[in-house]
């Protein structure tokens, strides 16, 4: 039976006992790791977010009541216990923190019993996603998963204290928005009041961020919650925290250099040292070297553009793609030239996922022949002048794409980020930062048949481009920069447009007409009628930050409560039905047989 905790005060947790508190007596309060009844004695390990401490109990110091209620402690039993700290009178526990210490117990209460837990609670669970997020509350006790929260929330503090010295106010904006289309699939609110309309979930807070430049508050910043109705992968949730701020009267470098500094004090708290100033990178030669505008550096294996070397050999599929305006890229798997060929042909499939119509290979043997799936297609001096170009030698494989930019690019970064993890290249101890800078300000949309913003629709153009903006918009860069952390995008941003004429030949570039750009952005549109200081921000995925600094796979395991790749949450059960009266006050009637609304 539960005990009331009445009268009884905790002096401190677990695990910030130490050698020096030996001689005192103290309070600790939390669940029982493990219990060992050696007859005459009980050991009991109890836990708390700070730790665990061995307790003893023995009649002649916890009294025939305590001793009995010590033997009936089992796994995830809440207890509250008074003793004195002593050394160890056993080995040394070298795992713990408090491994030199332990409490003779003098009382116990036993504040709540436990139902046997469906899983152990303990670091590095085995226990399957499915079976954790359903019971997330106690996997929310597990030492791993409680450090990573408790970092979140010191790197959280951090972020508001370094901010704040720097004269950013933290401002919130609404949750219930205007739907805009452009971009991610909103998530939408049916209004009562306005029957037949709706509010979305925020994407980001980017439109009202702007409009406190427009009112004067100079520098600002936010942690946001936001939300996109999209497809989930590991390190994407539906809803999802942002680090939010922006900035007047500033250019890029002065972004820059506010938010090298804030990384160098926050990535302290898990021990990395940054050098500054971070590295930076143009978009383009970001993909031309790694096949990605978010490139891992940590490794090698970089790209390499043979067009010119094979414009004019004998093998059709190298020389039609460059006729057709692609290009002929290839990276150097450096001694991996004894693969086998099935493996190989593994790499052939997954270069095809990503849009390649094959993938051409040539391993150097180490008595300097070819064994090549394109060899007798060349001539000894074509073949040799590849290899010299990808700086072939024995025992290499180098692996080729032939095709549009656009999609040797993607293919082959995706592929040298496969290799790499099969030959573990990918060091977690490692942070290798990256600016990415001057992105494409547009991408083409072939299902829309338009234009598109690559960022989003008020990003500047580098002014030397504009020029191109009404005639060649595919040739104009942005004033955008993205902050890059071992092939992860960590945040992005860019400077606002800030002037009108350059605002409506952005909407011209993307299909809008006035009226449409209006209808959409009008509050906005209209705000910078009335004085626009020259302004720029960026925002981070706090999620995906935490994830690396923790060296975790996925976000969910620095999320408190996460959802799943359906965007459902296995303990709560959300989404589900609601009740037929309150769909009747919002004007929704939902269809049995496709669940949709109506």
């Amino acid at each position: 039976m539960a005990e009331s905790m009445r009268g009884l005060k905790r002096t401190c947790r677990c695990a910030e006992l130490t050698a020096e508190h030996i001689g005192q007596t103290v309070t600790v309060m939390g669940w029982v790791q493990k219990s060992r009844n050696k007859g005459g004695i009980v050991f009991v390990d109890l836990r708390d977010r700070s730790g665990i401490i061995q307790l003893i109990f023995e009649e002649s110091t916890a009294g025939t009541e305590g001793f009995e209620k010590a033997t009936r402690l089992r796994s995830e039993f809440v207890a509250a216990v008074t003793g004195e700290v002593t050394k160890r009178s056993g080995a040394v526990n070298e795992n713990l923190s408090t491994g030199e210490i332990e409490i003779v117990a003098r009382d116990i209460r036993i504040l709540s019993e436990s139902e046997t837990p469906p899983f152990p609670i303990e670091e590095n669970s085995k226990t399957r996603d499915e079976v954790r997020l359903k019971y997330r509350y106690l996997d929310l006790r597990r030492p791993d998963l409680q450090r990573n929260l408790i970092l979140r929330s010191e790197v959280a503090a951090e972020m508001r204290q370094f901010l704040t010295e720097e004269g950013f106010l933290e401002i919130e904006t609404p949750m219930l928005n205007k739907s805009t289309p452009e971009g991610a699939r909103d998530y939408l609110v049916p209004s009562r009041v306005h029957p037949g309309s709706f509010y979305a979930l925020p994407q980001s807070p980017q439109l009202f961020k702007q409009l406190l430049m427009c009112s004067g508050y100079d520098r600002y910043f936010q942690i946001a919650r936001c939300f996109r109705d999209e497809d989930l992968r590991a390190d994407r949730q539906p809803e999802f925290t942002q680090l939010d701020m922006e900035l007047s009267f500033v250019d890029m470098d002065d972004v820059i250099d506010v938010n090298e500094r804030l990384l160098q004090r926050i990535f302290k708290k898990v021990g990395v040292e940054l050098a500054l100033p971070l590295p930076r990178m143009t978009w383009q030669e970001a993909m031309d070297r790694f096949g990605s505008d978010k490139p891992d550096t940590r490794f090698g294996m970089e790209l390499v553009d043979v067009s010119e070397v094979v414009k004019d050999c004998g093998f059709g599929v190298f020389t039609g793609a460059i006729e057709n305006g692609g290009s002929v890229r290839g990276i150097n798997a450096e001694g991996q030239g004894a693969m086998p060929r099935k493996k190989i042909d593994r790499l052939v499939d997954f270069a095809k996922d990503f849009g390649a119509k094959g993938l051409a290979y040539l391993c150097v043997n180490e008595d300097g022949t070819y064994k090549s799936s394109f060899a007798k297609f060349m001539t000894e001096e074509e073949l040799a002048a590849l290899v010299s170009a990808m700086n072939g030698k024995p025992g290499d494989l180098l692996l080729f794409a032939a095709d549009k930019n656009k999609v040797v690019w993607d293919v082959l970064g995706n592929l040298r980020l496969e290799l790499a993890r099969q030959l573990e290249l990918l060091d977690k101890n490692t942070y290798e930062f990256l600016w990415v800078t001057e992105f494409p300000l547009l991408e083409y949309n072939e299902e829309l048949g338009r234009y598109q913003a690559m960022h989003h629709p008020f990003t500047m153009p580098m002014e030397e481009d504009l020029p191109y903006l009404a005639s060649e918009p595919e040739k104009v860069r942005a004033q955008a920069y993205d902050i890059v952390l071992n092939g992860t995008e960590l945040g992005g941003g860019s400077i606002r447009i800030h002037q009108n004429d350059v605002q409506e030949k952005m909407f011209e570039a993307l299909g809008f007409s006035k009226e449409a750009a209006y209808e959409q952005f009008g509050f906005l549109l209209q705000a910078f009628q009335y004085g626009v200081p020259p302004h720029a921000g960026l925002a981070y995925g706090l999620d995906r930050m935490i994830m690396l600094m923790a060296k975790e796979d996925s976000i969910r395991d620095v999320i408190a409560f996460p959802k799943v790749k359906d965007a459902s949450c296995l303990m709560t059960e959300a989404p589900g039905p609601v009740d037929e009266t309150q769909l009747e006050e919002l004007g929704i009637e939902v269809s049995a047989q496709t669940g949709t609304e109506e």
